[in-house]
């Protein structure tokens, strides 16, 4: 059994950039029909070094570490590894040659446990017959310890939340012996807590001299982490930087073509009418020994035109309270639900929906979207039968709203009759919260709205919900990961821990450092 070995040495006055490229990329080119992804790119990468790559959805960032590892065989160009040009058919002989990817979109086989997905395909085995299960599990929970992952080997993946999920992929990589790593929005769904986790193996493993590509949206992340930082822009170079020389500004500006002011919150002037009440919230899940209890007691009241954030770790209970409101949570839900004063009895997302409610999920691809269906039939999809006429389905009807989504979203595609799978991250999620809106919804349930968008989208969709709760008035809840996010936007935070709701604090009063505190595993003692 093999795997990426974690030790702690100490840090030395080191310029990993500065040797010779244990890979490179020469004049590399790819085109996909008519559309060119990469044109004429160049990219190097030094032993121990942390190298950020950064740019907005479709500036060609996947596209080139997919060539690197072998998931496209054909392209323009060279890749050199040691100085010698490889040309990889697969992705087994990119592995083989010591390089691994952890793709932004997770590759697990939900039905197996933990431990068989760390070492699919390479289990260990008795006389090189039998497959030895035992010896599987105890190498999956050394590796998830050194990596500081509190996972059960044995507990079946498509039981685990997205964020779980993703610690499995960062599991799986480094259980090869990796001279390079490739890993592609590696925290899109992690908590700051996890983030700082995985920061520390990233820089352990780069002091034993593992080359790391590091993708990401998040600017003050890679600014943290990273050695230098290579900048793409409509599939071309713009810019590769040490990252101690520059600002945030100038990477935001090579990434979008133009200064890019941040957005400012719009304060809620007045506060609405109250249209949704919890009380007493609580969640009970199947467990091995009966249930367990992941929501207890949370109550608040959300009013028009409001924007209430929720923060909290991983695990916590932030998503499994937008669940328990709109009808979708698994196991068994208590407390009150009250909407414009009245007692509601959501047992599906039907329900929910009939009484003004909607949910934009966290995995939009797995839960938001049907990747192969077009716009139109995304948008229209909750209201197809409000929209057919004797039972026919009115494609007129259905085209109009998807239209209207666009124009009012702003979302850039083709036309409307473009496959969801084809637009970028943040276009996708625009559709998703197009398809919401359709329904003329008073409360918006958002589960991470920026997960794994580039920083111009981001700014859209931030402007999208100040518009819908201020000149809207529609009440908004916001679960997210990002402590940045979930301050520009929350009018008030409520912060969960351990599945309680530990605070509940006005937007005047919250900073990072008391989140944090009302977040962490003691954070009820803090409340107190």
């Amino acid at each position: 059994m093999t795997g990426a070995r974690v030790v702690v040495s100490s840090d030395q006055d080191k310029k990993p950039h500065e040797g010779a490229p244990v890979l490179a990329a020469r004049g590399i080119g790819k085109r996909f029909g008519g559309i060119v992804a990469l044109s004429d790119v160049h990219f190097e990468l030094a032993s121990g070094e942390i190298h950020a790559l950064m740019g907005e959805n479709g500036a060609g960032k996947s596209t080139l570490m997919k060539i690197l590892s072998g998931v496209y065989p054909q392209y323009e160009g060279e890749v050199l590894l040691d100085g010698m040009p490889v040309s990889f058919a697969n992705v087994r002989q990119a592995e083989a040659a010591g390089i691994a990817i952890i793709h932004q979109e997770l590759n697990l086989v939900p039905e197996l446990t933990v431990a068989d997905n760390v070492f699919l395909g390479r289990e260990p085995r008795i006389a090189g017959l039998v497959i030895d299960r035992k010896a599987g599990r105890a190498a999956a929970r050394d590796l998830l310890g050194r990596l500081g992952i509190n996972l059960d080997p044995d507990m079946r993946v498509g039981n685990l939340r997205v964020g779980e999920q993703q610690l499995v992929e960062i599991a799986k990589a480094l259980s090869f012996s990796a001279r390079i790593l490739i890993m592609d929005e590696p925290t899109s769904a992690l908590s700051p807590l996890e983030c700082e986790r995985l920061f520390r193996i990233v820089r352990q493993l780069a002091r034993e001299g593992v080359a790391i590509v590091y993708i990401s949206h998040r600017i003050d992340e890679v600014m943290h982490l990273a050695d230098r930082v290579t900048v793409f822009r409509d599939g071309r170079h713009v810019m590769t930087s040490i990252m101690t020389e520059l600002t945030e500004d100038h990477i935001i500006a090579a990434m979008v073509g133009r200064d890019l002011l941040a957005a400012t919150a719009a304060d809620m002037t007045e506060r609405g009418a109250t249209l949704l009440s919890v009380r007493d919230l609580t969640l009970e899940k199947p467990h091995r020994r009966g249930w367990r209890k992941v929501l207890r007691g949370v109550s608040f009241d959300l009013h028009a035109g409001e924007i209430l954030g929720i923060g909290g770790l991983l695990g916590s209970g932030r998503t499994e309270i937008l669940e328990t409101i709109f009808g979708s949570a698994t196991g068994r839900p208590g407390g009150e639900i009250r909407i414009r004063g009245e007692l509601a009895d959501i047992r599906s997302p039907r329900d929910a929906r009939r009484l003004g409610l909607a949910m934009v999920t966290e995995d939009r691809k797995g839960q938001g979207l049907h990747l192969q269906s077009s716009i139109t039939d995304n948008v229209a999809l909750p209201l197809v039968g409000r929209l057919a006429r004797f039972g026919i389905r009115s494609f007129a009807g259905e085209t109009r709203l998807a239209r209207q989504a666009v124009q009012a979203l702003g979302i850039r595609c083709e036309s409307v009759g473009q496959a969801a799978g084809t637009l970028s991250g943040g276009n996708q999620q625009k559709v998703v919260i197009g398809k919401w809106l359709a329904t003329q919804p008073r409360v918006l349930l958002l589960d991470e709205p920026t997960r794994g968008i580039d920083v111009g989208a981001k700014r859209e969709i931030y402007d999208l919900v100040f518009h819908l709760a201020r000149k809207d008035g529609l009440a908004i809840v916001v679960v997210s990961s990002e402590m940045p996010e979930l301050l520009l936007l929350s009018d008030r935070i409520l912060v969960m821990s351990e599945g309680r709701q530990t605070g509940l604090i006005k937007r005047d009063e919250a900073s990072e450092e008391r989140i944090m505190q009302l977040a962490a595993p003691y954070g009820r003692k803090a409340a107190a």
